[in-house]
Parts: structure tokens; sequence; C-alpha cells
């Protein structure tokens, strides 16, 4: 009986809480290669974005290894430094100087409007070294395609499997 008892008590210790990761989740960007772009940005595309940066903090957020840290106190360098996915490493400089164990990034990059595609990463804050990361493309500028298509990396790519940080 006692081996038994023993058994149980590692068999939920060793799956038993996974580590807790202080993470900065930062907006998605957009990346308009479409014939489209030189008119700029539109309206309904900074709300998706929004949408959909809103929604990947959501979900990681449900996540028992992520606890999520505000980005304000960093706003005006964020702007400064935007595009994110452009600036060589200022994404995990700000994490880090918001005391990140992870940065969170990405882009949807917009061909046209029938053919999208978000491309995500989770760095680890300090090395820059990738943890995770996916891809997802999608087709129709719609909210309800895209935040289909940030759903589905998030589950699949982002938090298919426990993550890890090796130094």
């Amino acid at each position: 009986m006692h081996i038994l008892t023993a058994f149980i008590f590692l068999a939920l210790s060793s799956g038993a809480a996974a580590e807790e990761f202080k993470t900065v989740v930062f907006d998605i960007e957009l990346v308009d290669t479409s014939q489209a772009a030189e008119l700029g940005i539109r309206n309904d595309q900074i709300q998706r974005l929004q949408l959909v940066s809103d929604e990947l903090r959501t979900l990681l957020q449900a996540s028992p290894q992520i606890e999520l840290i505000d980005t304000a106190p960093k706003r005006e360098d964020v702007t400064q430094k935007a595009p994110l996915h452009k600036c060589s490493g200022c994404a995990e400089d700000l994490a880090k100087d918001l005391g990140a164990d992870l940065v969170v990034s990405g882009i949807v990059q917009k061909t046209s409007d029938l053919i999208l595609s978000f491309a995500v990463t989770i760095k680890d804050a300090h090395s820059g070294k990738i943890v995770r990361g996916g891809q997802a493309d999608i087709r129709g500028n719609t909210d309800e395609s895209w935040l289909r298509g940030i759903r589905w990396l998030v589950k699949n790519r982002l938090l298919a499997e426990p993550i890890s940080v090796t130094p």
C-alpha cells in the first residue's frame, strides 16, 4: 500500500504546477505588402490589430504558465521604437526593463484582402532565443478570420506543449 501511495504522489507531483513565466505581450503589428499598402493603414485594420492583440493576451493569460506584465510603463518607448519587428532586439530589452522572463510579439502580413498570415514568437527576454513560435495563414480580411487565425496559432503552436526555457 505504501508503494502505491508513493507512486501516486510522484505521478501527481511530477506533472504538477509547471513553471510560471512573467510575460510581456506586445501588440501584433501589420506588415502590408498588398497593392493597397501605399494608401496607408485602414481604420478597420487598426481595430483588428487591437482585437487580435487583446485576444492573444487573453488566451496566453489563461495558461497557468503565463503571468502577464503590463506594458503601460514603457508605452512611450514602445511607440518610439515601433515597429518592433524591425528594431533588432529592442522588444527583448523593453521586456527585461519590465521584469519579464518572456516576450511575445508578432505580425500579420497582408498580401491582399484575401491572403493574410500571422507569425508570432515567444522569446526568452534575457537571451533573445526563440522558445516557441508559429505561423497561421488565413483567408479573408474580417474580424472572424483574424480571430480564428490567432486562436488556432495559440492553441496549436504557442501553447500546444508546456513552455520550457533552457539556459
